[in-house]
C-alpha cells in the first residue's frame, strides 16, 4: 500500500555496456551477476552486494 505524497521506490535501471554499448534492464538489487544480452559481449554489468547491486555500467534511466 502507497501512503499519499510518497514516490514509488525506482527498482529497475536501463544499464548501457561499457564494451559494447547495447541497453540492458536490470533490477537494482539483482541476487545473481547480471551480463550482457550481447551474444558477442556477456560483460557484467551488476554484482549483488548485500542489499543493493553494484552497477558495473552507465545507468541511462531509473524506472518505476
Amino acid at each position: 500500500m502507497t501512503k499519499i505524497g510518497m514516490k514509488p521506490t525506482k527498482t529497475f535501471a536501463r544499464v548501457k555496456c561499457p564494451e559494447c554499448e547495447s541497453e540492458t534492464i536490470v533490477f537494482v538489487s539483482a541476487k545473481t551477476t547480471v551480463y550482457c544480452l550481447n551474444d558477442e559481449c556477456k560483460t557484467v554489468l551488476a554484482v549483488p552486494k548485500g542489499g543493493k547491486a553494484e552497477i558495473k555500467g552507465e545507468i541511462v534511466e531509473l524506472l518505476a
